[in-house]
């Protein structure tokens, strides 16, 4: 499909929800970027004058948009896309050096540091990839910030490792918690792909909240996908020519 059918696809408000999270996805993939990735300087007062406004989730991402381009200009030649196994654009480095499990998890929970330097330690832990790591980032749901929590479940997202499943349902299920929170969760159900994963997700496409309705049904969309012969030849092929 052509770059500018895709981008019809998403931005067509009567097209369905999982359609345009496909056409999402796609571009993504493709290196679509968001500005507060580019890391320009200049848009740092833009992003300190948002720094402390009144809705705490928004205040949370300028500062730490502004520490990223901080860092960035501080670290110019500094390639930290070579760490990452995932080839995103995230918002704060991973850590340099050995650092154990138990001493970035102490970093990731500590709530009198900054939001950049507990992604920091986030993202150190994403990228070893092991099931102690996994349990160790799990544990960042306990964090103030509904941000950080939605990052969290982000991340495990990414990893897709069954060790989260247990944590990610457990916020699903919280109608307590905050909709980025409980969406970012049934998305990341629904990367793992298992039926219990599939059980808890059709609970609930009737939510009371939209953005939780929605991220469920584009997970199971992803489940569907995930099981069907398109993408097992695709796994195949990746797997063939890499």
């Amino acid at each position: 499909m052509s770059l500018e059918k895709v981008g019809a696809i998403l931005k067509d408000p009567s097209a369905p929800m999982k359609a345009r999270y496909r056409a999402l996805f796609t571009l993504r993939n493709l290196g679509a970027e968001a500005l507060g990735a580019i890391g320009k300087v200049e848009d740092l007062p833009l992003l300190n004058s948002y720094s402390s406004c009144d809705t705490v989730e928004l205040a949370e991402t300028c500062q730490i948009s502004a520490d990223r381009i901080r860092w960035l200009d501080s670290n110019s030649e500094t390639d930290i896309s070579s760490s990452n196994p995932f080839h995103s654009v995230d918002p704060a480095p991973p850590l340099p050096g050995d650092l154990t499990v138990a001493a970035l998890t102490a970093q990731l929970l500590d709530e009198n540091l900054s939001l950049f330097l507990r992604y920091r330690a986030l993202f150190t832990l994403r990228n070893m990839r092991t099931e102690e790591a996994v349990l160790a980032i799990t544990l960042g749901f306990r964090a103030k910030s509904a941000l950080f929590r939605h990052e969290i479940a982000y991340v495990l997202g990414q990893l897709s490792h069954e060790a989260a499943e247990t944590a990610l349902t457990t916020k699903l299920v919280d109608l307590d918690e905050h909709s980025m929170v409980r969406h970012e969760c049934a998305e990341a159900l629904g990367s793992l792909a298992t039926s219990s994963c599939t059980g808890t997700l059709e609970k609930f496409l009737t939510d009371k909240e939209r953005i939780v309705r929605e991220s469920c049904e584009v997970a199971l969309d992803m489940v569907e996908y995930e099981m069907s012969n398109d993408f097992q030849y695709a796994n195949t092929l990746s797997k063939l020519t890499s």
